[in-house]
């Protein structure tokens, strides 16, 4: 208890809760074995086998599914934006942090339309700030994405927490710009491991409703 209540006070100076989407606030579950599904299709490779190998190729800091069709010799289907939907407890978390008084925004790699698509899913009224790589023309990890996002909330970085389930793209940047951040092991990125001080969270939750628990 005493760990985790030092851990939180990290988080005492902060204003603004800057989110991923994918595996963060979006589920991508469904995405993903529909992937599974048509990688193997026509193969003697059952989706079961192609997903433990995606998995195995997680566990290594890896992007699971582009290294197992190239495993296998496969070709990578497209992504299916139609199977994405909210994690269950998405809007209400968010709905109560911005209750709290807490300032949120979105600081993500996504296709056009992003706005539009968090509007749909009834996440958009409760975000102040959407910053999208395709409109912003700046992906993660590049940290000018999260100076942008930083500049349009008028917050310092030590007044600022980036929540994602990546290392790479969401911790490790966030961090080099001076942010808090969360660490949410939710989907495959969240079977990575850390193996650097630059990947080390402030804190790691297994779930949305976990970020109740600290703000």
């Amino acid at each position: 208890m005493k760990e985790l209540l030092g851990k939180c006070n990290a988080f005492t100076e902060i204003e603004w809760i800057f989110f991923d989407i994918g595996s963060t606030l979006i589920d991508e579950s469904e995405c993903y074995k529909l992937r599974y599904r048509e990688a193997v299709a026509g193969t003697a490779i059952s989706p079961e086998d192609f997903e433990k190998k995606v998995i195995e190729f997680s566990k290594q800091n890896l992007k699971g599914d582009h290294e197992a069709v190239k495993y296998y010799g496969l070709k990578l289907p497209p992504w299916h934006k139609e199977a994405e939907k909210p994690y269950d407890n998405a809007e209400y978390v968010l709905k109560q942090l911005s209750q709290k008084g807490y300032r949120l925004g979105v600081i993500a790699n996504q296709s056009p339309g992003t706005r539009d698509r968090l509007s749909s899913w009834g996440l958009l009224k409760y975000l102040d700030i959407v910053l999208a790589s395709a409109e912003e023309g700046v992906s993660k990890p590049d940290i000018g994405i999260f100076h942008r996002a930083l500049t349009a909330a008028k917050c310092l970085p030590a007044n600022a927490v980036m929540v994602g389930d990546r290392l790479d793209n969401d911790i490790a940047p966030a961090k080099k710009v001076g942010m808090k951040t969360i660490w949410i092991k939710q989907g495959l990125c969240g079977l990575a491991s850390v193996n650097n001080i630059n990947e080390q969270a402030d804190h790691e939750i297994e779930d949305l409703s976990d970020l109740l628990k600290i703000f």
